[in-house]
């Protein structure tokens, strides 16, 4: 048996309202906002007394989708940094295709954007950049350069 798709990446965050922002201002739309709490919540993230807001964004063509969730019980712990570097173990960055790279990352500055290095070249095909947005998200930025 496969899998049918790839539904969404959960990522946790401790300011919902600059995180939304600044993924709506990249582009994505908010599918919806909820609250979730209850036993199959504690279930399925093996956690007791969970309540979690959640925010579902999504790609404009419908198949990629986010999920933000701020937890107000159990509280959300780090024991990292939120400046973590790129090369660290477990999930680093999500990767969107952009129409204006340039564009797109002076849209994102005002909302906490900062490049991890430069804007790179590829041969001729992409350029690419890595920023860190809210909560020390890295988020990729590819513009194809030719078709």
């Amino acid at each position: 048996m496969a899998i049918q798709r790839m539904d969404n990446v959960g990522i946790v965050v401790e300011d919902m309202d600059a995180a939304v922002a600044f993924f709506l201002e990249l582009g994505m739309e908010l599918e919806g906002r909820a609250q979730v709490e209850g036993p199959v919540a504690d279930q399925c993230t093996g956690l007791d007394g969970v309540c979690c807001d959640i925010a579902m964004v999504r790609t404009p063509d419908g198949h990629g989708r986010l999920e933000l969730a701020k937890y107000l019980s159990p509280a959300a712990t780090s024991t990292e940094p939120r400046n973590k570097p790129h090369n660290i173990l477990g999930t680093h960055r999500v990767m969107f295709a952009v129409d204006d790279l340039k564009d797109t990352l002076a849209r994102l500055r005002p909302h906490g954007a900062e490049l991890l290095g430069e804007i790179a070249r590829y041969e001729d095909t992409y350029l690419l950049c890595y920023v860190r947005g809210p909560e020390g998200i890295i988020v990729g930025l590819a513009e194809q350069l030719t078709q």
